[in-house]
């Protein structure tokens, strides 16, 4: 049977109905009403415009941290919650971020918990105190599943601040820090005028430092003048940033004073209850996103950085002696029983860390395996 050709569309009928749809789409582009096909006017959503400041200098990794996690706010709320993320000192001095964010000065700001110290010693525990054996990241765990988020609430409370913080992206194992002269033993430190921060002043002046709290941007200019002989800050990516490697040589690497930080983002209460539930979800979520793109992009950039120090012949870079470690741990237990003799928050927080610990920690030791040692094989220990 002869197959039968398909019908072919009239020259006229092609042509008019792809000019009609594009008319169409015209006029409603237009804003032009057509009979039988009535125009709806789409509102575009609201924008929410904040102000925050960090506690780090313009050029810092951390402010582009600071800066990276608002980008992803952006981006999770289709572009209706607009953070600009200003540096250290615009508004306010680093440190007070917290009284401006909860008196609304600015709408919130990004720093360390540790850094609110003064505030109420319990602050101090929040990643810049005794680790337990934990690193930030199991820190962490124990602030979302272990009721650290609860209790860092409470300690706000106490300490009359008036926001509502995010709790995430764990910074890697701080440096003991710069010196000026060689440090051997733990009597080297003693009379040392020494710059760390939250309650690792406390830790240190245990051990017979005089260790005193400042700002990022004060640190360098105090070694340079000789008002300090020794400091720590974060990393070896800002440690360059600010010029250690130009005013001290010993770069001591490995320590139990600042081993399981985090960093926090505040944003003040009334702000964050005026916004929408969807974009308070956001907040959380894009923190969380946040933590884990710092973890990996700390593990590039610092290493890459490290690397770089290690190149200058003028730096003498090693790892703190073992007696000073243990030296640390002891100064732990003398300032675990002070404050929290001082302080009954104090006190409940740090068994709320130890019994995370003393689990999850052994979890963690009974089933990881050594990395040192597949490291060693595959590289040589001197790689």
């Amino acid at each position: 049977m002869k197959q039968q050709e398909p019908k072919q569309k009239s020259p006229a009928v092609a042509e008019t109905r792809p000019a009609r749809r594009r008319f169409l789409g015209a006029a409603a582009a237009g804003g032009t009403a057509i009979a039988g096909f009535p125009f709806i006017a789409r509102a575009q959503p609201a924008v929410t415009n904040w102000r925050f400041q960090s506690t780090w200098p313009a050029k810092f990794l951390y402010q582009e941290f600071a800066v990276d996690w608002t980008k992803k706010v952006f981006e999770l709320s289709g572009g209706r919650l607009k953070i600009d993320m200003l540096p250290a000192g615009a508004v306010v001095p680093a440190l007070q971020i917290v009284d401006a964010t909860s008196k609304g000065v600015i709408d919130g700001g990004h720093g360390l918990p540790g850094f609110w110290f003064g505030k109420n010693t319990a602050f101090g525990l929040f990643g810049a105190g005794p680790d337990f054996g934990m690193d930030g990241n199991q820190l962490l765990g124990w602030i979302e599943y272990g009721g650290g988020k609860e209790l860092y609430a409470e300690v706000q409370a106490a300490a009359q601040i008036d926001a509502v913080s995010f709790l995430f992206a764990p910074v890697p194992c701080e440096p003991m820090g710069w010196f000026k002269k060689e440090i051997k033993a733990p009597t080297d430190l003693k009379g040392l005028k020494f710059r760390t921060a939250g309650l690792a002043v406390d830790m240190f002046k245990e051990l017979g430092v005089s260790a005193v709290q400042m700002a990022p941007p004060d640190i360098v200019p105090a070694l340079d003048r000789g008002l300090l002989d020794g400091a720590e800050f974060a990393s070896a990516s800002d440690d360059r940033i600010m010029g250690f490697p130009d005013v001290a040589r010993f770069y001591l690497q490995q320590s139990y004073h600042m081993a399981n930080n985090f960093c926090e983002v505040m944003v003040n209460r009334k702000r964050y209850e005026a916004l929408p539930d969807d974009l308070k979800t956001v907040l959380k979520l894009a923190s969380q996103a946040a933590s884990a793109d710092m973890e990996w992009k700390a593990m590039h950039r610092m290493s890459q950085d490290y690397l770089e120090l290690k190149k200058n012949a003028k730096l003498r870079i090693y790892k703190t002696p073992k007696p000073i470690l243990d030296a640390q741990l002891k100064a732990w237990n003398a300032v675990i029983k002070r404050r929290s003799a001082e302080n009954p928050l104090f006190a409940k927080v740090v068994q709320s860390q130890m019994n995370w610990a003393k689990r999850v920690m052994f979890w963690h030791n009974e089933v990881q395996v050594g990395q040192a040692a597949a490291y060693a094989h595959y590289f040589g220990k001197g790689a």
